[in-house]
């Protein structure tokens, strides 16, 4: 069995919430999808995000082919006047399997692995400041807090993408592990070092989203946050070797 506990919460500055989230236990299946567009429009397309990745995965897809189809059915949807021209999403979405996590996600909602006291991001920002830093142009304390930090290079519904980058990445599970998916409301409100420092502790999942929550808002929850922790299994193995 795998813990896990999750929150979402529209921040201290907007009206409303356009994060949607998804877990589907059976599938071993987590996702969080950051809608874009405004009020009635990014709520739209980060809902049909999570349902329509829920849907494929059912129906037997994989991961990848289920968020690239997201893409295409937002679209769509936007064309039919199902929300509005323009709205877009980001996602991060997590299928766990028997011995590893197979990571999907197209902007800048992101995974963390925490292993053996080490926080570690293993998705990479679709983004104009990731570009830049994987350039060497800028480094990466620089890209925290560079005004354009915001600006993604890819999005589920963005009209001038007949196809998105679906960033893909697959990860041994081994007890200990946890996986932390985010929309970008928590990561530009507290840095890696503090999300490191409260998943250290002992508490429970519950207990480390909440503080991770507090953290956020604490800090200015300038936009929505939503947060997805999940343990590994009960019957992963251990890792026999350490990390370096």
């Amino acid at each position: 069995m795998h813990k896990y506990a999750h929150m979402t919460h529209p921040g201290l500055i907007r009206q409303h919430n356009e994060d949607n989230y998804l877990i589907n236990e059976e599938q071993g299946l987590w996702v969080v999808a950051d809608g874009m567009g405004g009020h009635a429009c990014g709520e739209v397309a980060s809902q049909i995000v999570v349902d329509l990745i829920n849907d494929k995965i059912n129906s037997g897809a994989d991961l990848k082919e289920a968020v690239a189809t997201a893409h295409h059915i937002v679209l769509i949807a936007a064309d039919q006047r199902m929300g509005l021209p323009g709205m877009g999403s980001t996602v991060v979405a997590a299928r766990l399997h028997r011995d590893h996590y197979e990571i999907a996600w197209v902007g800048d909602s992101r995974a963390y692995l925490w292993e053996q006291g080490k926080l570690k991001q293993v998705t990479r920002d679709h983004s104009y400041v990731q570009q830049m830093v994987d350039a060497g142009t800028i480094s990466r304390r620089e890209a925290s807090i560079h005004p354009q930090r915001n600006v993604i290079t890819q999005a589920i519904g963005a009209d001038d993408l007949e196809h998105v980058d679906v960033g893909t990445v697959r990860i041994p599970m081994y007890a200990g592990q946890s996986l932390l998916l985010c929309s970008d409301g928590l990561t530009d409100e507290i840095g890696d070092d503090v999300i490191a420092n409260i998943l250290a502790n002992d508490d429970s999942e519950e207990d480390k989203v909440k503080q991770l929550m507090q953290s956020a808002l604490a800090a200015g929850g300038s936009d929505n946050i939503t947060i997805l922790l999940v343990a590994a299994s009960d019957s992963a193995p251990e890792r026999l070797v350490s990390l370096a």
